[in-house]
């Protein structure tokens, strides 16, 4: 691990997805486990409860994934768009937290300091330079004498007769 990195702040992005994602997983670990007592109450339900155990699951991923975050020295963890994805699907258990909280982290992934925190963390340079566009190469095929530039002659076609004189 890079040892002057640790002595580094994380940005306040950073800490804001952490502290989401712990509060999405608590709450997904609730939600699953009400579902998964509520559809044991009948028999559909309990032919669904593995649909039930999903946000469970999603929620033990979460709150790991929030310590990993919130360590103190960090962690080199990789932004879990997978996770926020999945925090999106959670629409389909009707946990509208989830979808938010979901939501929110791609934004905040795609933020040019959290993309670097997150490069500097797992020691891959990113560059924050703008990229200047180069020019293609002038390819103008224009001639450049005047013979050159003479128009050509057509040809008559075999069809036609070629005028006399």
């Amino acid at each position: 691990m890079n040892t002057q990195f640790t002595n580094q702040q994380k940005p306040t992005l950073v800490n804001v997805i952490a502290w989401m994602t712990l509060a999405s997983g608590i709450v997904n670990l609730f939600w699953g486990i009400a579902a998964s007592a509520a559809a044991l109450h009948t028999f559909v339900g309990f032919i669904c409860v593995p649909i039930t155990i999903l946000p469970t699951v999603l929620g033990i991923f979460e709150i790991v994934y929030a310590a990993k975050l919130m360590s103190i020295p960090p962690q080199a963890v990789l932004p879990s768009t997978n996770i926020a994805i999945l925090e999106i699907v959670c629409i389909l258990a009707g946990n509208i937290f989830s979808v938010v909280v979901g939501i929110l982290a791609l934004i905040f992934y795609n933020d040019l300091t959290v993309r670097d925190y997150f490069a500097r963390l797992n020691g891959t340079f990113v560059s924050t330079a703008p990229v200047v566009p180069v020019s293609a190469p002038d390819l103008n095929l224009a001639p450049s004498t005047p013979e050159e530039s003479a128009p050509i002659a057509e040809s008559p076609s075999s069809d036609e007769e070629a005028p006399k004189g």
